[in-house]
């Protein structure tokens, strides 16, 4: 094995990542910048969830009832920085150097080496998607897609660049033999992107995708700060994954 790097003070972000790539999953720990990681085990997967509150009695659900299904899927309330997960997606900005938000909370807990990366790939188009490694975060690589920024109601122009972070962040996630991935809430913070039809965007896009892909992922995480996100999901959630 290649001489131990210390990430906390390491300038040298491929030295560093080819480090962590041999490393066990148990090795890895030790540059986790948190102690306090949470696992994907620890994650229920939707099966196993609980619909807090009335599900969206709007409209009946033309998806089938698929207990497999709901098993590739979670929702979890927490901060996406300490999951132990294949890859975590970043909300990021074009230029891809940290900002607010989920960015900077990325590009702080990953540390510095993650921003040099990053300067490498130059910069991400509105609805493309591209992977870093995660350095000291307990992801092992970081999807950098730039949602669409839609102050009020979104155009279809807009709603298919949301859907894009979502599917080129899944591309990604095949290409690179990923097996969980966990999303932020992508646009809806200072990008403007009304929740309410963000999730509806998102969930249309992993249970399709799911229905052609499942058998090459074990979970796809969605990732939720704000308890109204939370109720947000947990209310639409049913119609996209019925339970049996």
């Amino acid at each position: 094995m290649a001489a131990k790097v210390d990430l906390k003070f390491s300038t040298d972000w491929k030295e560093a990542k080819a480090y962590l790539k041999a490393l066990t999953d148990k090795q890895r720990e030790e540059h986790y910048f948190c102690p306090d990681f949470v696992s994907l085990k620890k994650i229920p997967p939707w099966k196993d969830g609980e619909a807090k509150g009335a599900p969206d009695k709007e409209k009946e659900s033309h998806y089938k009832p698929d207990k497999a299904l709901n098993e590739k899927l979670s929702l979890f309330r927490g901060d996406i920085t300490k999951l132990e997960v294949d890859a975590i997606v970043n909300a990021a900005n074009s230029s891809l150097m940290g900002g607010g938000g989920v960015d900077g909370c990325i590009h702080r807990a990953a540390g510095p080496l993650l921003k040099e990366e990053c300067r490498t790939l130059h910069h991400c188009e509105t609805g493309k998607a591209k992977i870093t490694g995660g350095y000291r975060l307990p992801a092992k690589y970081v999807i950098h897609t730039v949602g669409p920024i839609a102050q009020g109601n979104p155009s279809p122009a807009q709603v298919q660049e949301l859907r894009n972070c979502y599917l080129n962040s899944l591309q990604l996630v095949l290409d690179n033999s990923l097996r969980s991935v966990a999303f932020p809430c992508i646009s809806t913070g200072v990008f403007g992107y009304p929740s309410e039809a963000a999730a509806e965007v998102v969930l249309s896009t992993l249970r399709e995708w799911l229905e052609e892909h499942r058998d090459k992922v074990d979970r796809l995480v969605i990732c939720v700060f704000l308890e109204k996100d939370e109720k947000i999901y947990r209310k639409r959630l049913p119609y996209f994954f019925p339970m049996a």
